[in-house]
Parts: C-alpha cells; sequence; structure tokens
C-alpha cells in the first residue's frame, strides 16, 4: 500500500469511528487497530487524533459544501433551488450518514477547524446571492436577503438534524414540506413588515 493509499485507508476508518462514536470516545489505538497499522503509522501521517479529526471534518465539509454549490449553480425557478437545497442535505444525510455525524457531533474545542455551523454559514452566503437577484426583481431590499438566506438554511440544517433520527417521512416528502413553507412564505413577503401589536399596544 502506497502513502497515499494508507492516508486515505487511515481517513476512511477515522470517518467511519468518530461518526460511529463520536471524537472522545474514539482512540488512536481503535483507529490503528481497525486499519491493521501500528500507532506510529497514524501519528507519522496525522500528527495525532486532532490532526486527524481535523483532516476528516474538512474532507466532508468539502464535500457537503461542493454538493450544495453544484445543485445552486444551475438557474432555475427559487422553488426549484430550494428543492434542490433540501433534497442535497437530505440525500447526503441518508448516504453518507457517519460523514454527517462527524460534522454534528462532539470536536476537540481546541481543533479551530470547521464545523456545522460554519458549513451552514457558507451554504446561506451562496444562497444570498440568489436571493438577493430575486428581492431586487421584486421590489424588496436586497441588504435583507442575508437575514432569509440564514433563516432559510437554518430551517432546512436543523429539520435535517431531526430527521438524521426519525428517518419518517420519506426525504422526499421532508423536502417537499420545507418548500412549502419556505416557498409559500417568501411568495408572500410584506415588503415593510412589522409587530402585531398586543391589545395594551406593547
Amino acid at each position: 500500500m502506497t502513502g497515499a493509499q494508507r492516508r486515505q485507508q487511515l481517513l476512511d476508518v477515522a470517518r467511519e469511528l468518530f461518526g460511529r462514536r463520536g471524537f472522545e470516545a474514539t482512540s488512536i489505538e481503535e483507529i490503528a487497530a481497525h486499519a491493521e497499522v501500528s500507532k506510529p503509522v497514524v501519528y507519522e501521517h496525522f500528527g495525532g487524533k486532532e490532526g486527524l479529526h481535523a483532516v476528516v471534518v474538512d474532507r466532508e465539509m468539502q464535500h457537503l459544501l461542493g454538493r450544495f454549490t453544484a445543485a445552486l449553480s444551475d438557474p432555475g425557478h427559487p422553488r426549484e433551488l430550494l428543492q434542490r437545497a433540501a433534497l442535497v442535505l437530505l440525500e447526503y444525510i441518508e448516504s453518507d450518514t457517519d460523514g454527517f455525524l462527524v460534522l454534528t457531533r462532539d470536536a476537540p474545542v481546541t481543533s479551530g477547524v470547521g464545523s456545522y455551523p460554519s458549513l451552514i454559514g457558507e451554504v446561506a452566503h451562496e444562497v444570498e446571492h440568489i436571493l438577493a437577484e430575486h428581492f431586487g426583481a421584486r421590489g424588496y431590499d436586497p441588504a435583507l436577503a442575508a437575514l432569509y438566506s440564514q433563516a432559510l438554511v437554518g430551517m432546512v440544517a436543523l429539520v435535517g438534524q431531526w430527521w438524521l433520527d426519525t428517518r419518517t417521512p420519506d426525504k422526499r416528502d421532508v423536502a417537499a414540506h420545507l418548500v412549502n413553507l419556505a416557498y409559500n412564505g417568501l411568495s408572500h413577503l410584506d415588503v415593510r413588515p412589522g409587530l402585531v401589536e398586543g391589545p395594551s399596544g406593547g
């Protein structure tokens, strides 16, 4: 096995173990045993558990972000774009559960690596540009696209975490309900929304 192949093997083993057991509960000894190598081989490639975890997380973030970027890069009706984004996350959770768990489970506080919230922030930034164009065309303030993109992507992200455990209803039904809420809300936005005053007027 070449050095590159060994590194890839260790990353695949670590991804599965970190996803299944979490960072704290996974040891270098366990990773080495599953890869059928000695502990020094793991240290040689990654410097330690934190270094290995950081590479695994970064790889998953780039993988998922790439999926989102590809789904949103082709033009389409806003409803279709929302559907694509929702399905990207749900399909990732279904087919790459270990990777999703690596992104959302415990990570070393001092790792300094990307996290699920920072990934969601990057996706929201992609959505912001799309919303700004549609806002400008429909008379809404394009500057508010950042707020709405965070709200939309945050909603999908939290529902995705909930669906990870329930796996029901079917992912396409979940996506349809997300789009129903999000798109119908966007379709009836007030240009200048305000809060409803209570009986006391306060």
